[in-house]
């Protein structure tokens, strides 16, 4: 215990990430902020109160934040801080579409990051992600290994779920990987997809397995659609909350992430969906999986668009 975790946006997003982190019981603290007044200490008070019911003593706090850094100082000596602070998708929107607003939000935020907690690990889960990701490493100063960013699991995820529910068959005997970006250039990597260790190529046709694809790519947009207000949550949440308890717990797990790339699969120099090794000091390595030729041009295909839009944020 000792471990301090901090949420920065108490929307739908932070709020259930938060309630997945402090259900874990492995952190003493989980800090829970806005800028909305009042609405972070509320969901902490009514978190604080599932403890009895849940049967967890991690504490909950929250902590209302001002447009120059005021009451950032809860977040002091965080290990970890989950950024989801930024505007949702509405129906229609792409992800790019936050791109300049967003970026105006993670940059304030990564910027108190580092003057408040400047040893923690940083997951970004705003979108677009791959592109705030890479904003908040530049805002921080990080060192790269300790900012990264939530996708490949939440993709891998849909990915699994829409393989078990065409098959009919239990999500515990689907594997599935997704890399590349959070978005268009996503790379689902059907040779690394199975269900009980049988290639999923021997278990549908092509055709049937592209268009699960192209249903796992557009995942997000799905969801908005049907909400009409607001974007997924209860996914991404679990997703984000994985990242944070391999962090705190030093777990070495092996999970898709954005997470950046020098070198791995002849790319260098960008923030990329990967699988990495995760633990205390966030990336300890990134994990080359063998892949077709198809999927590592695919890839590569992924990390030239997003390095023209990484090399934008800079300025943003």
């Amino acid at each position: 215990m000792g471990k301090k975790v901090t949420v920065v946006g108490a929307g739908f997003y932070g709020s259930t990430t938060a309630q997945r982190l402090a259900e874990f019981d492995i952190f003493e603290t989980v800090v829970l902020t806005d800028i909305v007044e009042g609405k972070p200490e509320g969901l902490a008070l009514d978190l604080n109160q599932s403890r009895p019911i849940e049967g967890f003593e991690t504490k909950i706090v929250g902590a209302t934040t001002g447009p120059n850094g005021e009451g950032y100082e809860a977040i002091e000596g965080s290990d970890v801080v989950v950024i989801t602070a930024g505007l949702p998708r509405k129906p229609g929107m792409s992800r790019m579409d936050l791109l300049g607003v967003n970026a105006k939000i993670v940059r304030q935020v990564a910027e108190n990051v580092a003057k408040y907690a400047p040893n923690a690990v940083v997951i970004v889960v705003s979108n677009p992600l791959d592109e705030m990701t890479a904003l908040a490493q530049i805002a921080t100063q990080f060192p790269r290994n300790r900012v990264l960013g939530q996708a490949g699991m939440l993709d891998s995820a849909r990915f699994t779920n829409n393989v078990a529910e065409e098959l009919k068959v239990p999500v515990s005997s689907v594997t599935t990987l997704t890399l590349g970006s959070h978005g268009d250039t996503m790379v689902p990597v059907p040779s690394k997809s199975s269900v009980n260790g049988k290639p999923l190529a021997e278990l549908l046709p092509a055709d049937k397995v592209e268009e699960l694809v192209t249903r796992t790519r557009n995942g997000g947009a799905e969801v908005v659609a049907l909400l009409k207000t607001g974007s997924a949550y209860y996914a991404p949440s679990a997703a984000a909350a994985r990242m944070a308890k391999a962090v705190a717990e030093d777990s070495g797990a092996v999970m898709p992430v954005c997470a950046w790339v020098d070198g791995e699969y002849g790319i260098s120099g960008v923030y990329l969906g990967v699988e990495a090794e995760i633990g205390a000091e966030g990336v300890k390595k990134v994990v080359e999986t063998e892949l077709t030729a198809a999927e590592l041009a695919g890839l590569k295909e992924a990390a030239e668009a997003v390095r023209a839009k990484q090399a934008d944020v800079a300025d943003l």
